[in-house]
């Protein structure tokens, strides 16, 4: 499922439009903090970002603040290639 508008700018806003990525395992050490930028969600460029459901599961969880990040391209498509 898809995360309604509203949740999506509350977990932008609390990312401070910065990648939300804490994994070690896709390169970096705490946050990968990369700066996103808001009219790229879904694209492939620089600034690239997707709202993430945190808890995973055949329909990747609730639809809820507390189950979105905010991530940069790579470390969305890496959660795909982790598992994570």
């Amino acid at each position: 499922m898809a995360f309604p508008d509203d949740v999506v700018k509350q977990a932008w806003d609390r990312a401070g439009g910065r990648c939300e990525c804490t994994r070690r395992n896709h390169g970096h050490r705490e946050r990968c903090n990369r700066p996103l930028i808001w009219f790229y969600r879904g694209l492939e460029l620089p600034g690239g970002w997707e709202a993430h459901h945190k808890t995973a599961g055949k329909a990747g969880g609730a639809d809820t603040l507390s189950n979105c990040e905010i991530l940069c391209q790579a470390c969305h498509k890496a959660t795909q290639t982790y598992g994570s």
